[in-house]
């Protein structure tokens, strides 16, 4: 009898390009080949291989879009740390995805188990969020930090 068991795939291996060629992707990940190359000093061809290699080894695994501090203006943002009861973290991430206010899930270690960033119209919208997080079967415990400012974003 064979049994076969689940191994995490090896962490790809990165060199200074590499590094650099990453960090120009965080600031615009629309950025054209060509402008990467010349900011790089590399070919235009030898970039993309580069982009293909990553996106292959998984050290990308995706462009998104990063929605404009202007567009967001208006809302009111906040941390919302969540204790969670044992065994109940698949079936609340679940039920999280399927609230759109929730732009970011993060599984953390110490005296809470998940943070998610939420974005609401409104305080009110904001207090009714985090009572619905709250509400949700499984959720022990909730606090809450608002963000007033964001001072760095890589």
């Amino acid at each position: 009898m064979t049994t076969s068991t689940s191994r995490p795939a090896p962490t790809p291996t990165l060199d200074t390009t590499d590094r650099a060629l990453l960090a120009l992707l965080r600031d615009d990940a629309r950025a054209p080949t060509a402008e990467l190359a010349r900011k790089l000093g590399l070919s235009r061809t030898t970039v993309q291989s580069r982009m293909e290699r990553l996106q292959r080894s998984k050290a990308i695994t995706g462009f998104t879009i990063a929605v404009p501090d202007a567009l967001e203006a208006g809302l009111v943002r906040a941390h919302v740390l969540i204790t969670l009861a044992p065994k109940r973290g698949a079936a609340i991430e679940q039920a999280l995805r399927r609230i759109p206010e929730v732009r970011v899930l993060h599984s953390v270690s110490g005296p809470f188990d998940l943070i998610a960033v939420v974005a609401a119209h409104s305080i009110g919208e904001l207090d009714a969020l985090i009572d619905r997080i709250g509400l949700l079967d499984g959720v022990e415990r909730t606090t809450t930090a608002l963000l007033l400012s964001t001072r760095i974003q890589r």
